[in-house]
């Protein structure tokens, strides 16, 4: 299985760190944030990864590579090398996701890839559960949650009916609808499984493009009208690590959850919250 990591925005939220360290590498306990998506990527079977990136942004390809004097000193273990194969590539002007997505055709070639957003971070194999929904239907599969009394205004929101087994049939995507018009409370995650036939829609819609940032919501609106997208309600938490609040919840929470950190830390957080 093949994955696409986009990893080339500007982390404008995170300035001025962003400025020399790249979001995707701002730690959640002692692991950069990026290396929780990788490992949700290689649970769901995949092995070769691209991650699209920027010039700013080296410092990405150089986690993923081995470090042989570092190795001396602490050895392999502590250095935690993800399990899988990298390649990258830069997209050269911020012209939006869709854009970036066409630079994953050649790498796609005949195959699913699995495209994740390094924002979205879940306590479980979102991943996974994408690969066997496109094992049961052979179509794109969009990860979604169910954001019921809840201003859905700034995703994109997924108008689905209901299949079997959990499957939800996709009819439409509106891309940050007005409050009132949104055509339901279920909003696309930022895990995707797109089968090969997402990357001529691609080309579609950028022939049509004009000015500002090109995404791939209007490559899926023509295949879900062609039938050929599902989606599934993921069953786990999920963590926003895109704006400063999230990425501190984020953080936190991990760090309760870690059985030598969470104890002391909870102790701390209570005391410290009653002064």
């Amino acid at each position: 299985m093949k994955g696409v990591l986009l990893a080339a925005g500007y982390g404008s939220r995170f300035l001025p760190v962003t400025r020399v360290v790249p979001k995707e590498l701002l730690p959640v306990g002692t692991r950069p944030a990026l290396a929780l998506v990788v490992d949700e990527l290689v649970r769901a079977g995949v092995d070769e990864l691209l991650v699209i990136t920027t010039r700013r942004k080296r410092s990405i390809e150089d986690w993923f590579d081995r470090d042989p004097e570092l190795e001396a000193v602490v050895g392999p273990d502590r250095l935690a090398y993800p399990a899988l194969r990298a390649t990258f590539v830069r997209q050269e002007t911020m012209t939006g996701t869709g854009h970036a997505l066409r630079l994953a055709r050649t790498f796609a070639g005949d195959d699913p890839v699995i495209v994740a957003y390094p924002d979205d971070l879940f306590d479980g194999d979102c991943s996974t559960l994408l690969v066997d929904t496109w094992r049961k239907t052979g179509c794109s599969v969009l990860a979604c949650g169910d954001l019921g009394g809840q201003d859905v205004s700034r995703y994109g929101v997924v108008d689905a009916q209901d299949d079997a087994d959990g499957v939800l049939r996709v009819r439409d995507i509106v891309e940050k609808p007005a409050p009132g018009t949104e055509p339901s409370h279920l909003v696309s995650w930022g895990r995707y499984l797109f089968t090969p036939e997402l990357f001529p829609a691609l080309e579609d819609g950028w022939r049509r493009h004009g000015d500002g940032e090109f995404y791939a919501t209007e490559a899926i609106r023509d295949l879900a009208r062609k039938g050929r997208v599902v989606a599934r309600v993921v069953p786990h938490q999920r963590w926003d690590t895109g704006e400063p609040l999230g990425y501190t919840q984020t953080v936190i929470d991990q760090a309760l959850a870690d059985p030598t950190l969470g104890p002391p830390l909870r102790a701390w957080l209570t005391e410290r919250l009653r002064s």
